[in-house]
Parts: C-alpha cells; structure tokens; sequence
C-alpha cells in the first residue's frame, strides 16, 4: 500500500508548458507515474514533452476530456496561488505545489479556502511525493528509491533524499516520502501526513524531519504519544543555528524557546520519539526498531 498516491493516480501537470513543467512531466513519466495531460493557459489545444500529452487552457477544460486525481504546480511564484485556488475550485483531491516565494498574504487565503474543501495540499515549496516504484508527483529523485516498510516525511526538500538514501541503504526502503515544505503557511501539517502513515498496514515506521522556526514538530511529537503506536525517528535540521536569524526556509527561523532545535528534541524524546543526532544514523536507527 501507499498513501495519497499510487500507480493508478491520473496526474495533470500545471505550467507544463514551461521549461521545468516539461522536464519534470518527463521525469515523472519516465518513473511511471499517469501523467495524462496539462494546463497552461492561452495555450489550449497545444501538445507538450516528447510524449505529446495535450495541454488545455484550464482544469475544467481538462476534466471533461480527463478523469484528474492529482494536479502538481509549476507556475511562478506570482501566478501559483491562484493555480492552487484553480484545483481547489475544481475539487481535485490531491494538489501539489512545487513553487518557491508565493508570497505568504497569497497563501494564507489559500489555507482558508482549503479548510473548507475535500482537496489535500502539499507543499508550497517543497519536492513533492514519491511512493516507491510506482509513482511520483515533483522533484523526487525516482532512482534513489526502493519499495519498503518505512514512509518519509519532511520538511526539508534534501533532507528528504538523504532520508530515503538512508533507509534504502540499510534494507529497509519506503512506502512512500512526502516533503511537506518549509514555509510558514503550508497546505498539509506533519500530523495530517502521520494520520495517513497510521492508516496504511504497510508502512511499519516513520522517518520525520523537522527543521528550526514554528512548533509543528512539537504537536506531531505529542499527537504521536498519545494516537501512534509506529515506531519514529526524528532528525530535526538547523541546530548550529542562531537565534533570531533567517536559515533558508522561510519556516525556519527561531522565534521562541520551544522553536530551537534543543526544544524540539527534548519534545521529541519525551514523547518517545528515537532521534537521531546527525542525519547518518536516520537508516541505522529506524533499523535498531523494526529491524
């Protein structure tokens, strides 16, 4: 099993037309993912990547022609809230942004339209998801990927990688990984992903990487405590950083005694969470508890 995607999950591509929309509609193809055609508007009835997949002006266009389950963005930072509030509007249950920079006024009108919707985002800013040999919806690197017993989640778009390298590597490999993003305003907390890993009889542990800034760390700690009984490893990124100072991701800067990196793992290990000093020992650790 999986969660929010599998080999069956019918893909639209918005912004495909564009230089990353294309490469990365290849890619996803290329890994197997149904990607069954794009949005790009003014630009309808074009085809697009060298599999000639049809572009049409919107996702209502699309629809009719299309059963769309999951849509992932490509659209620059300017234009991209409003692509999220296109697939909202057109109920499409899965949305993926991909987009760095949306500007966080846009997105937390984004946030409020979502809350009273039936879609799931994921991201801004963020890799996107990958189950394990069967399909994927970003930037994930496929290759790196094997099927296995253990689900990703991240709000680090590398640490990612590094997490999936990890426990392939010690023989464990993945159900599926899904960067979440690392902006203040995001479509999908940590606890709404664990809620999907808690669900699915395949995954029998969880990596989560956690980054400075924000407390979404400490309330997944503690949902874990009391509604998860899955064994998780926790890397939380940042701990050389200083207070007060922006670290990349605009999530990541540290506010309040509880959004240090120190807070966070002492959160973390009370509610027995293993967590894992530096990101080489994600692998060995997770195979310490499921073996």
């Amino acid at each position: 099993m999986s969660i929010l995607l599998n080999k069956n999950t019918n893909i639209l591509i918005q912004g495909i037309t564009g230089s990353e929309g294309s490469f990365h509609a290849e890619q996803m193809i290329e890994y197997g993912s149904k990607v069954v055609c794009g949005v790009t508007p003014g630009k309808g009835g074009q085809t697009a990547t060298e599999n000639k997949l049809p572009v049409f002006n919107s996702i209502h266009d699309a629809k009719k022609e299309f059963k769309i389950d999951a849509t992932v963005i490509f659209v620059p930072p300017r234009f991209a809230a409003q692509a999220i509030i296109e697939a909202i509007e057109e109920s499409i249950e899965l949305i993926v942004c991909i987009s760095e920079g949306i500007p966080t006024r846009d997105m937390v009108t984004v946030k409020n339209m979502l809350d009273k919707s039936s879609s799931t985002l994921i991201g801004p800013n963020c890799p996107g998801l990958i189950t394990a040999e069967e399909s994927k919806i970003g930037i994930t690197p496929g290759f790196i990927c094997k099927k296995g017993s253990v689900g990703i989640l991240s709000r680090s778009g590398t640490l990612t990688y590094e997490a999936i390298d990890q426990v392939v590597n010690v023989g464990l490999g993945i159900t599926t990984a899904v960067g979440i993003g690392g902006d203040p305003v995001i479509g999908s907390s940590m606890i709404d992903i664990l809620k999907h890993f808690k669900d699915d009889d395949d995954t029998k542990g969880i990596v989560m990487i956690g980054e400075i800034g924000g407390n979404m760390e400490n309330d997944a700690a503690r949902w874990v405590k009391e509604n998860l009984n899955k064994p998780v490893v926790s890397f939380i990124a940042g701990q050389t950083a200083p207070k007060g100072k922006r670290m990349g991701h605009a999530g990541a800067i540290i506010s309040e005694g509880s959004e240090t990196a120190e807070a966070k793992i002492k959160i973390l290990k009370e509610c027995g969470i293993s967590v894992a000093n530096t990101v080489s020992e994600i692998g060995i650790t997770m195979k310490s508890l499921i073996g």
